[in-house]
């Protein structure tokens, strides 16, 4: 069959790019419509959470995670579903992530669609960082929102959860089960909602918000591969990242978020390594952050503590397993850097949580 596909040119470029702290709202659409199943005003509930009901007219629109956050805490008590959250993610899938979905879609196989949507996300997402764990015999792909006090984070935590396992499973196709999924949020009273959605072994309390499945599914070839399109996509979005790049300082901070994330070495967050990712030499790297105000140090000192915040707050690891996991020596080196962040140390900050 003869497929005519349009000149580069015509494909827009011209991604909207996304500012820290914030996503596309296209994943956030179907809420006023699931408000509405519950009886309730959609436009005096977004009104509530400070927001525009006229934002989920367009997918392309910006939202600041923690405005979305908020909504999805608002919704899920005013509609007395504790599992809102959830049940919007239901509703979402590739598609939402809009060209990083269509490239997906294009790819030879499930392992490009998934990296590459890993790669990628942060045109669609700079509230939060995938990660994408690959052993011999299972994928665990994540989903870990850095920024610290984030409103309704177990909401947050369960669609995005949903919305990946939808992902996973479209590209897997016919067959595909998880091995388990992992909730950082504490278990809900009615685990119901996820038991019949996943089907499968559910962890709550978990160190990470994941889906767990076999390495096997990642040789499937993709039904929808498409080798001329999913080149020219790749040069839309390849585009758009080098555009995002200008600002050195936004990205150094997702790349440093990135690598603390997915578990460290204690070269991988060195000066060194870190030029090396973004083509430059240490001393330049040096130079061109002094001459924007700040300094490596500083920014691997704010990534580190926006982690293990978040660490703290969403999981129950112990304070000695964050502090390996953060590369420091032990963990009286991380309560001392802790306490000189935040005034205090590591377990007072967690007690003066407020309960889930």
């Amino acid at each position: 069959m003869q497929v005519d596909y349009a000149p580069l040119s015509y494909m827009s470029s011209d991604l909207p790019l996304v500012m820290e702290g914030s996503l596309r709202i296209a994943p956030f659409l179907q809420v006023p419509n699931l408000l509405v199943e519950f009886g309730l005003d959609p436009a005096s509930i977004t009104a509530e959470a400070g927001l525009d009901i006229g934002l989920f007219d367009d997918p392309e629109q910006g939202i600041p995670l923690a405005a979305a956050g908020r909504l999805l805490a608002l919704a899920a008590e005013r509609s007395g579903c504790p599992s809102f959250g959830h049940r919007l993610g239901e509703q979402v899938g590739l598609d939402a992530l809009g060209r990083i979905g269509q490239l997906a879609k294009s790819a030879p196989d499930v392992s490009t669609a998934l990296h590459q949507v890993v790669l990628y996300l942060h045109l669609h997402d700079r509230g939060a960082v995938p990660a994408l764990w690959i052993s011999a015999d299972r994928v665990v792909m994540a989903y870990v929102v850095y920024q610290a006090e984030v409103p309704g984070i177990e909401h947050i935590y369960d669609g995005a959860v949903a919305i990946t396992f939808n992902i996973v499973k479209l590209l897997c196709g016919a067959g595909f089960e998880p091995i388990e999924v992992r909730l950082s949020r504490p278990r809900p009273a009615d685990v119901e909602p996820y038991r019949r959605f996943y089907r499968s072994r559910i962890s709550f309390g978990a160190e990470h918000s994941a889906v767990v499945f076999s390495a096997d599914w990642l040789k499937r070839p993709l039904d929808g591969a498409d080798g001329v399109l999913h080149k020219q996509l790749l040069q839309i979005i390849e585009f758009a990242d080098v555009r995002g790049e200008e600002n050195l300082v936004a990205n150094l901070r997702r790349v440093i978020r990135c690598i603390l994330v997915q578990g460290v070495a204690p070269e991988d967050t060195s000066l060194a390594h870190i030029a090396r990712l973004f083509s430059l030499h240490r001393r330049t790297l040096n130079r061109r952050l002094q001459s924007l105000g700040t300094t490596f140090k500083t920014l691997i000192d704010e990534a580190r503590y926006d982690v293990a915040r978040q660490l703290l707050r969403d999981t129950s690891l112990p304070v000695v397993d964050i502090a390996a996991s953060l590369d420091y020596a032990d963990a009286a080196a991380f309560s001392r850097a802790f306490k000189r962040w935040s005034g205090v140390s590591p377990g007072a900050w967690r007690r003066s949580l407020p309960p889930p």
